[in-house]
């Protein structure tokens, strides 16, 4: 039967070489020595026989073609070669631990470097090979160095299959220090391609290992290495040092700042896009883990990748497309240019119309499904030059329509049921990024009936937790600004209680969940928050909703990132007045505010004082000062929130408290809002007659002090019109008016902003005056004659001519206080 396929194999083959790789495998001693006299098979031989029998479809293409591809070649080398060595190495060689001596040496044999195999026993030659297997971990590191390159080939091959599905192995071929031999061996111009394609490929396998092998390989310097193989001319060396790339750049340690060290390698990377699908896997997976500045957005969009990556969401290869949906996502995110005039705004690119592409035409043959591999490369590969403009005499129209439809439009078909949920997630993504950069507005249909939709009904319980926690996440940012989107969404497919379900989240190893199972639950949570929060900004009947649900008051989280999320939710339903006054109320929600404030993050602190400041307007209870805690400028704010229209027990305490040392240093903070705040305090604390009296009594010659630093320091006129606003707050004092009167620099100070260029000024001084003046406080009159000798009512004469409307009513209020004196 063996000689009986002799004819067939080497028939109409113009391949020579090819014909003695063939015949080699039939020449082997121990097959022949395997046969029976009478010429019946043993069953080892039968098992060989019917391996080979699978080659007769690849032999007819070698029959049929000039040149023997590569395919073809591993197709025969897999039915043939790999079953013919496993049956010399007898039943052992199929154990997973010795496969990898067995595709060694087949390799090696179809590089036309057979082994030599002489007329011995199988028990010899298992042996044999059991003695390769122990010494293997020493003699192929050794051979790695081999100035030979048949050795150090077949050092790199047994090395390679070596690390393939271990990773304790990877880790131990990395401590050895063989990824500087192999990085030498990609720099090496003397050695031959297919070492350097195989060192690569190694390398590859390496970076598939854990996060520190691949911190290690980064560490190595292996990324710009394998950079530079990109300029090969070889294609097989190009893909495979894209494929580690790819690999590499999945991590969040792979150092893209290489990616743009020189401006044109993005362009070269795009070039290279319709070579192979593999090649468009790694490229879009590259490029995604790239682009994350508005810099990088806009420099790979100035070289057409917008262009490429719409052409590539018609591939019909799902591997293709995920990449590229997310690194569409990544240049849309938060970037207008990228977003509207380019993925959904339409483009020209052109240099004559003679020659132009339709590029509709060619996106449509891409899209068939009868499209050849080939025929689809070169499709793309057209569009590639066109786009990156290294065809002079071609011009297309694109940016905005590929197979007839908008970029917009490829995205919604990608959110039909029928298509995978990662990838309908991955494409409302991209859209609610395009509606985020302002590319797509809140009313297109594209928003309102198939991206929300889409969002909420990813939430479901069916769905992966990870989908179910971008789904929410995503939602949350797509409704966070407008208002009909949030009463939409919530109205949509039951979603609240949906969500309401992510906070209820139960391990599946109670009582004692994995680690992982509580990150999960934390996970989910903290989507839960975020999307409750941008679902309540603004509606008061969505905030009563979501305040409704079962135990969301109640919980309590240690989780920093679960309980920022938390509290941000919190401070949008607490603009809810009807729920200050309802809900938060009895759930006393203030009191773990107030313990957040204590060791928290900035963030934390920022958005819980902010919150408790909304709180503080509205009902008692919070306003109760909390020893220790009102020491820090961050919730200054809550301070003057806290001081409005309070009782005077409860400003003196927030005053002894806070204390004089701690008003001087927020005065002295550089930060605008900080120094406003605390003016804004000292106004809120100097209100109401008594209250002004009572505190100035005990602070008054500290606060004189804080104001006058205001006045003489180099501030904005903003901050010292807040400061004569102070003062003339204090003039309205009984008592409290004597330590102005008394501080001949703060009333010179007076007369000075009275004709000030700044009208507002102006305003505030005069009214100041006019409190001090006022004719029916005691004492009116002798403090109208100090006035009047420091020259003030020649200055409000002077004034009363103002075009001003306000400055004028304040110039005549004053003026009849003087006259009636």
């Amino acid at each position: 039967m063996i000689s009986a396929m002799h004819p067939f194999m080497y028939s109409e083959s113009s391949s020579k070489d090819w014909s003695d790789i063939l015949k080699k495998p039939l020449s082997f001693p121990f097959l022949q020595k395997n046969r029976k006299k009478n010429g019946k098979k043993e069953d080892e031989i039968n098992k060989w026989l019917n391996a080979a029998q699978r080659v007769v479809g690849c032999l007819w293409t070698i029959a049929k073609n000039e040149v023997v591809s590569k395919e073809a070649q591993m197709a025969v080398y897999k039915s043939v070669l790999t079953p013919t060595l496993f049956y010399v190495c007898k039943a052992w060689v199929c154990q997973e631990k010795h496969k990898s001596i067995a595709n060694a040496v087949g390799l090696r044999y179809l590089r036309n470097d057979p082994p030599h195999f002489k007329s011995v026993k199988r028990e010899e030659q298992s042996r044999k090979c059991l003695k390769m297997d122990v010494e293997s971990s020493r003699s192929y590191i050794d051979e790695l160095y081999s100035p030979e390159p048949d050795k150090c080939m077949e050092a790199i091959v047994c090395l390679k299959n070596s690390v393939i599905g271990s990773n304790r192995q990877k880790g131990s071929v990395i401590t050895q220090g063989v990824v500087p031999r192999l990085l030498q061996l990609l720099g090496d111009a003397s050695f031959p391609v297919q070492i350097k394609v195989e060192a690569t490929i190694t390398l590859g396998s390496l970076a598939k290992g854990t996060e520190d092998h691949v911190k290690s390989l980064v560490g190595l310097g292996v990324v710009p290495v394998l950079i530079n193989g990109l300029l090969s001319e070889e294609a097989k060396l190009v893909e495979s040092s894209l494929c580690c790339l790819r690999t590499i750049f999945e991590y969040p340690c792979a150092p893209v700042d290489l990616i743009y060290r020189d401006d044109h390698l993005p362009l070269h990377l795009l070039n290279l896009v319709p070579h192979s699908v593999s090649n468009q896997v790694s490229v879009t997976t590259i490029l995604k883990a790239a682009c994350k500045t508005a810099e990088n957005q806009n420099l790979l969009c100035g070289q057409g990748a917008v262009q490429t990556l719409a052409a590539l969401l018609c591939s019909p290869h799902y591997k293709v497309q995920m990449p590229c949906l997310l690194c569409v996502a990544n240049m849309c995110y938060k970037n207008n240019k990228v977003s509207g005039e380019n993925f959904v705004g339409p483009a020209t690119y052109g240099f004559g119309s003679d020659h132009d592409i339709d590029m509709t035409r060619l996106s449509i043959t891409i899209h068939k499904p009868t499209c050849k591999q080939r025929t689809s490369f070169i499709c793309i590969y057209c569009i590639t030059l066109c786009i990156t403009k290294q065809y002079q005499y071609l011009s297309i129209n694109v940016g905005c329509s590929f197979g007839g439809k908008s970029v917009p439009d490829l995205l919604v078909c990608l959110m039909a049921r029928d298509k995978p949920s990662e990838m309908q997630m991955a494409a409302a993504k991209c859209v609610t990024y395009m509606h985020r950069a302002g590319a797509l507005s809140a009313e297109d249909p594209k928003i309102l009936f198939k991206t929300l939709p889409c969002l909420v009904r990813l939430c479901k319980k069916d769905r992966p937790w990870e989908e179910r926690v971008s789904a929410a996440e995503t939602l949350a940012y797509l409704t966070e600004v407008d208002t009909e989107l949030q009463r939409l969404a919530s109205i949509s497919n039951h979603l609240v209680p949906t969500l309401a379900e992510f906070l209820r989240y139960q391990p599946e190893t109670p009582p004692d969940p994995s680690q992982k199972q509580i990150k999960i639950a934390q996970d989910l949570m903290q989507a839960a928050f975020k999307a409750f929060a941008s679902l309540g900004a603004n509606d008061e009947d969505i905030r009563k909703k979501i305040i409704d649900t079962d135990n969301l008051m109640d919980q309590h989280y240690s989780s920093p990132e679960v309980c920022l999320s938390a509290v941000r939710c919190l401070h949008s339903l607490s603009r809810s007045v009807q729920q200050l006054r309802t809900t938060f109320q009895d759930h006393s929600v203030w009191r773990p505010l107030m313990q957040l404030l204590q060791g928290a993050s900035d963030d934390i602190l920022t958005v819980a004082s902010s919150t408790l400041c909304n709180l503080l307007l509205e009902f008692s209870p919070s306003k109760e000062p909390h020893p220790g805690v009102w020491s820090s400028g961050l919730v200054v704010r809550a301070h003057s929130n806290m001081a409005f229209q309070a009782e005077q027990k409860i400003k003196s305490q927030i005053l002894n408290n806070l204390g004089t040392d701690q008003i001087f240093r927020l005065l002295s903070d550089p930060e605008v809002d900080v120094l406003m705040k605390t003016l804004g305090l000292l106004r809120n604390l100097l209100s109401t007659k008594p209250h002004i009296d009572h505190i100035m009594g005990l602070h008054g010659n500290q606060i004189m002090q804080a104001v006058v630093l205001i006045l003489e320091g180099n501030h904005g006129a903003e901050v010292k019109e807040q400061a004569l606003c102070i003062l003339a707050n204090i003039g309205d004092g009984e008592t409290a008016k004597e330590y102005i009167m008394a501080n001949e620099d703060v009333l010179k100070k007076l007369t000075d902003y009275m004709v000030h260029s700044n009208v507002k000024l102006q305003v505030a001084a005069i009214f100041c005056i006019s409190n001090l003046v006022w004719r029916e406080e005691p004492g009116a009159g002798e403090r109208q004659a100090r006035l009047r000798e420091m020259g003030v009512y020649k200055l409000l004469q002077q004034l009363i001519a103002t075009q001003d409307t306000l400055l004028f009513d304040k110039v005549k209020t004053a003026m009849t206080q003087f006259s009636d004196s």
